[in-house]
């Protein structure tokens, strides 16, 4: 069912944003979110644009402690750990 305003035909105007947007996330580094032209300062970029920071993840943490106890091999194939709030686990009875 279709919710928004129009008949949900895509404007040029759609299209155009919609490609720019891809683009955009093309030129994102998946690993630091940083884009090449911010460090390239033959394109107005600063070699030095970002510093580095530690941040630690309580929750990113316990997912790598139980990643370790997964098994090798068959055993652990498709296995993911994830995280759901201790109140759900409960009312599970886990």
């Amino acid at each position: 069912m279709f919710l928004g305003a129009g008949d949900g035909r895509w404007t040029d105007t759609d299209r155009a944003k919609a490609l720019a947007y891809a683009a955009y996330r093309r030129s994102v580094c998946g690993g630091c979110g940083t884009r090449a032209t911010e460090w390239d300062e033959s394109a107005g970029g600063d070699r030095f644009a970002y510093v580095t920071t530690t941040v630690r993840c309580v929750g990113c943490e316990l997912i790598s402690r139980e990643q370790d106890q997964v098994p090798d091999g068959p055993d652990g194939y498709g296995v993911r750990i994830g995280l759901v709030p201790q109140e759900a686990r409960q009312q599970h009875g886990q």
